[in-house]
């Protein structure tokens, strides 16, 4: 018995040591991102809470004081808006990871991207929100670059979030969605039916920085330092991820 209650005493710091970070992230990294938090937990100890969104309502809800520890956006503006409300802690931005965007199907087979208003006919097209979540920002400006936009707009069902354009198809009530090729390779109910020019749509870099009133910065700090290390890099390039740390 006084050997149970010594190494219930020696745990007891361990355990009152453990924290909790707070992480506003895009949709989009959903699955590689619970996986490393779940690698993180396992190594610390410490628990990681993450509230997926599209990155716009996420910086919205930071510069409106929503607490949290560490934000990753899935583009630069609106990180760079979270930035212009000095909500950033000073020197933590980082361009954490790239994307490729996709062209995904319910039904299998590959489909010219010029050939998608006609494949379309009068049935939808699941985007997310192409003014403000960086999905349908890229999604539209490739779009328009290809001279498409004029025809497809009519067609599109916009969703609040890359997932959710990505379980309009999955569900088969689009018969094609724009998202990123982390979110085909998520999802086995869609299948990859066009990958956009890279140079149609801006960069998808996602930046990570901690939040200068962070409720936890140490954690905050220590899962920030994960994140670009070998452990994390392997679960995002085992999603598809391009790792822009590594370069």
């Amino acid at each position: 018995m006084r050997a149970l209650l010594l190494a219930l005493t020696l745990l007891t710091p361990a355990a009152a040591e453990a924290e909790e970070v707070v992480i506003f992230a895009a949709a989009s990294m959903k699955t590689a991102l619970d996986a490393v938090a779940a690698e993180w937990q396992e190594k610390t100890g410490n628990t990681a809470v993450i509230s997926y969104a599209g990155s716009s309502k996420l910086a919205q809800q930071i510069l409106a004081g929503a607490p949290a520890d560490l934000f990753i956006s899935a583009a630069p503006n609106w990180m760079d808006a979270v930035a212009e409300g000095g909500a950033l802690a000073p020197g933590s931005r980082r361009d954490l990871l790239g994307n490729r965007l996709v062209l995904v199907g319910h039904a299998a087979g590959e489909v010219a991207l010029a050939d998608l208003p006609a494949r379309l006919g009068q049935e939808h097209l699941a985007m997310a929100l192409v003014d403000s979540v960086p999905a349908g920002q890229y999604g539209k400006a490739a779009f328009e670059s290809l001279g498409l936009w004029g025809a497809l707009a009519p067609q599109v069902a916009q969703a609040d979030n890359v997932r959710a354009a990505l379980a309009l198809v999955a569900s088969g009530e689009a018969p094609y969605g724009v998202v990123y090729a982390t979110d085909a390779a998520a999802e086995p109910r869609v299948h990859l039916a066009a990958t956009f020019p890279a140079e149609s749509h801006p960069p998808i870099t996602y930046p990570a920085a901690r939040l200068a009133a962070a409720p936890h910065p140490q954690a905050a700090a220590a899962f920030e330092q994960f994140l670009t290390g070998p452990e994390a890099a392997n679960v995002f390039k085992s999603q598809g991820f391009t790792v822009l740390t590594e370069e």
